[in-house]
């Protein structure tokens, strides 16, 4: 008896599906939910369903298939709880070809489930239609082009500086002009302060706490508190609960100093909206677009700080002083810091690039850490005698670097980097122009996606071309200095004891590392150390100071006998 009141209520009960979505694009309002409910209710009780269940997902993409009425939905068919599913269309189910086509002719049917889409004039008691498919590849295509025409926009927009995401927390968006970013007080009070704390030298984990115990709403709390929803995942903990994480972000974000940085992230397709971090030579910024909260002082401090290059630690959670400076000399790139996993004392780097670690360069270039230590303190004390010794011949090996040298210099690279970008805003131009005779009908799509193509990859190596342009009008800057200044850096370490980090910094650029070779039954490694501002020198052998050659005891029984190089380059 309660099989067949439960098989009679099935048979009485109907699931009534709506969908609207911004991306639908669709003029006037039949497509509202409301009204989509009265078409669908008035439809099912035509076909003498009773009992009325209604499913929707607004504002959902029909490209995705993971929505929340939808999966309910699925979900009470798979216990039996109904006999029929009615929808507007096709396309409320869903814009994914695959995908509707398997509920549709897969799950419906295993589940003796009536179709029924008003409008397309489909129901499945009456027979197949043979148009449902092609309806639905119609629908997925709809989809793909509303989702490259809203790319093309946001491209537009993003390139003209206006704010592609929402506002990060200090912000909000101008009531007045949406398109616009204007301080959130409160939050930016925040903001602010963790700032100072930064200065102050706390850690990110300490200001987390530090804001924990003041029970300061989290970001994603205060956000909810003003009925705004952001994405992400739920926190697991308090609404004052706060962590390092949260607080890196807050120190990292550019938007801060005023600025707008569009195209930080991307995805790979329609169908797929989970956004993926672009590369930093993608990214457009414009400076000084809205109020700054942080001085651009301020947060150049913090960035350095807190720096932009995470060097490798030893054994002991100390960064070595090397980590950064050594260059393989054969490859070009970085060494990276190691130590023994038998005998964690003996430290040494070797090339990030090495063939054997799945890289292309031939040789390993070993060299450790405590003979290298060893040897720089040896050149810059040769150095800074000899600078003190011979100070005019210093400052005419210096003639190649004077400021008159550089700014030769950095006029030809701004030169080039003016044509460039004069060439970037033109292709921004041009591809705003093709856009528009496209949605005007003057200009063919398949014509408009050639041209669009071409336009891009002209783009991408411009922008990588411009890149690499101010990066080298940045290097002519740090030549542009005299010899007294470099003098000045050097007299400091002249009675100097010990290497450190610091002293590292303020005289050498990069040190290249050359693999070592075995010559006359003797192991020699060349070392080519790049100063700032002079590069790499060699002291005249008429000028050589009397230093005897150096025995170095690298701390672990093994000797190196070390010899400085006198002759008169390579």
């Amino acid at each position: 008896m309660k099989q067949s009141k439960s098989k009679k209520g099935r048979e009485a009960t109907a699931f009534l599906y709506e969908r609207l979505s911004r991306d639908d694009n669709l003029d006037g309002d039949s497509y509202s939910i409301q009204n989509q409910k009265k078409l669908l209710t008035k439809v099912a009780k035509e076909k003498g369903y009773t009992n009325l269940v209604h499913f929707y997902d607004d504002g959902i993409s029909g490209v995705t298939m993971d929505r929340p009425g939808l999966q309910s939905m699925l979900q009470e068919i798979e216990k039996g709880k109904a006999a029929a599913v009615l929808v507007k269309d096709l396309s409320r189910l869903g814009r994914n070809y695959i995908e509707v086509g398997r509920l549709t002719e897969e799950f419906f049917p295993e589940h003796d489930i009536r179709l029924v889409a008003v409008s397309d004039a489909i129901d499945t008691d009456e027979g197949e239609n043979e148009l449902a498919p092609i309806k639905n590849l119609f629908n997925e295509w709809y989809a793909r082009d509303i989702s490259k025409k809203r790319r093309i926009s946001n491209k537009i927009k993003g390139n003209s500086g206006e704010p592609m995401g929402q506002p990060p927390y200090g912000y909000e968006k101008d009531p007045d002009d949406p398109k616009r970013w204007i301080v959130e007080e409160t939050a930016a009070a925040v903001v602010r302060r963790i700032y100072r704390m930064s200065l102050d030298g706390m850690g990110v984990v300490q200001i987390a706490d530090a804001l924990s115990k003041e029970n300061i709403l989290t970001p994603r709390f205060y956000w909810q508190a003003k009925g705004i929803q952001k994405s992400g995942k739920p926190s697991k903990y308090g609404p004052c609960h706060w962590c390092g994480s949260t607080v890196t972000k807050i120190l990292g974000q550019q938007e801060y100093c005023g600025d707008v940085l569009n195209f930080k992230t991307y995805s790979k397709s329609y169908k797929n909206k989970r956004r993926i971090k672009n590369d930093p030579e993608n990214w457009m910024i414009f400076k000084d677009v809205h109020e700054p909260i942080i001085d651009r002082a301020t947060w150049e401090k913090i960035q350095e700080k807190r720096g932009k290059i995470r060097k490798r630690r030893t054994h002991e959670g100390e960064r070595n002083m090397f980590s950064g400076l050594l260059v393989c000399a054969d490859c070009g790139n970085h060494l990276h810091f190691h130590f023994n996993q038998g005998n964690p004392e003996i430290e040494y780097f070797n090339c990030s690039n090495y063939k054997g670690n799945r890289g292309t360069c031939p040789s390993t270039h070993y060299i450790r850490a405590d003979f290298l230590e060893q040897v720089m303190l040896a050149e810059i004390r040769r150095l800074t005698r000899f600078v003190c010794r011979y100070e005019k011949e210093f400052a005419a090996m210096m003639m190649g670097f004077t400021q008159q040298a550089a700014e030769n210099e950095r006029r030809a690279i701004q030169k080039e980097l003016d044509a460039a970008t004069a060439r970037d805003r033109e292709l921004d131009s041009l591809f705003e122009r093709i856009y528009e005779d496209m949605v005007a009908g003057r200009l063919a799509e398949e014509r408009f996606a050639r041209m669009s193509a071409k336009y891009e990859d002209e783009q991408k190596e411009l922008r990588a071309k411009i890149k690499a342009l101010q990066e080298g009008i940045e290097r002519t800057k740090s030549k542009a200095v005299t010899a007294d200044i470099f003098m000045s850096a050097v007299r400091k370490y002249t009675r100097t004891k010990k290497l450190t980090r610091r002293m590292l910094d303020e005289l050498v650029q990069y040190i290249e590392v050359h693999q070592a070779e075995k010559i006359d039954g003797t192991w020699v490694q060349r070392l080519t150390i790049h100063y700032n501002c002079i590069g790499a020198i060699t002291i005249p052998e008429e000028l050589t100071l009397p230093m005897p050659e150096i025995t170095v005891n690298t701390r672990k029984g093994v000797y190196v006998s070390y010899q400085p190089d006198t002759k008169v380059g390579e």
